[in-house]
């Protein structure tokens, strides 16, 4: 007996955190019957979500890493018809991404049907890299730099430490390049660091995940991982 939130998850179909959000929602059954939360369920019992019989996992996982474009949004399907991450894949597995990416900010992006991966890569208690590089209106002066690097307040909590390097300042057209490293994947976190030191962000580029990059793929194009990139995700979120 497995948890029906893991079940979904393992299954590809949403990540853990969306499978909860599902069932309350009402929009997952068990035998006819709504789901619970933290319910458990057999290999027997049949789940149905938003009246599709859902496909249990079958072992077979596939893995992409995406150079996310602009204006595409981070979501398997949007309500208002714009283009997804999703039709960006030419497969005929049901994936997902992991974690988000703002609709106008671009670069490296996980794609995966691997549900238990998922999970740990995007649990808070995982340390998991990610690398932006921000094009700020304004010059950024190195106080700040180092107020970035120590944690800012946003939204009532402080971030924790980053890595900020100055890759570069346009004193004539008045914008600053700055690279930041961040482990915790708030919502619009990156731009409300800056933000909460009164600067705006006008391009945000997320250069590398996990360790993975996407200096060899274009704007819009993806790849699958190798084996041993699974096998280095996996290690960075094992048990300690």
């Amino acid at each position: 007996m497995e948890r029906i939130s893991k079940v979904i998850a393992s299954s590809g179909y949403v990540s853990r955190r969306g499978a909860d959000e599902l069932i309350k929602n009402g929009k997952v059954l068990v035998n006819g019957e709504k789901a619970l939360l933290g319910q458990k369920v057999s290999n027997e019992d049949i789940i149905t979500i938003n009246g599709e019989v859902l496909k249990k996992s079958d072992g077979n996982y596939v893995y992409y890493l995406l150079n996310k474009p602009r204006g595409v949004v981070t979501t398997n399907s949007d309500e208002k018809g714009r283009k997804t991450v999703i039709d960006l894949i030419s497969t005929n597995v049901r994936i997902y991404p992991v974690g988000r990416l703002d609709y106008d900010t671009t670069g490296a992006l996980l794609l995966t049907n691997d549900g238990n991966l998922t999970n740990k890569l995007i649990h808070p208690k995982n340390i998991i890299d990610k690398t932006y590089l921000a094009k700020i209106k304004g010059i950024v002066s190195i106080p700040d730099i180092y107020k970035l690097k120590k944690g800012v307040i946003i939204d009532g909590f402080k971030t924790s430490p980053a890595r900020v390097k100055l890759r570069k300042v346009d004193k004539q057209k008045d914008t600053s390049l700055v690279e930041l490293t961040i482990h915790e994947g708030h919502n619009h976190q990156v731009k409300k660091m800056f933000e909460s030191l009164g600067y705006d962000v006008m391009k945000l580029t997320r250069l590398s995940f996990a360790g993975l990059d996407v200096k060899n793929l274009k704007s819009g194009e993806y790849r699958e991982l190798s084996v041993k990139e699974v096998k280095t995700l996996y290690s960075l979120v094992k048990e300690k």
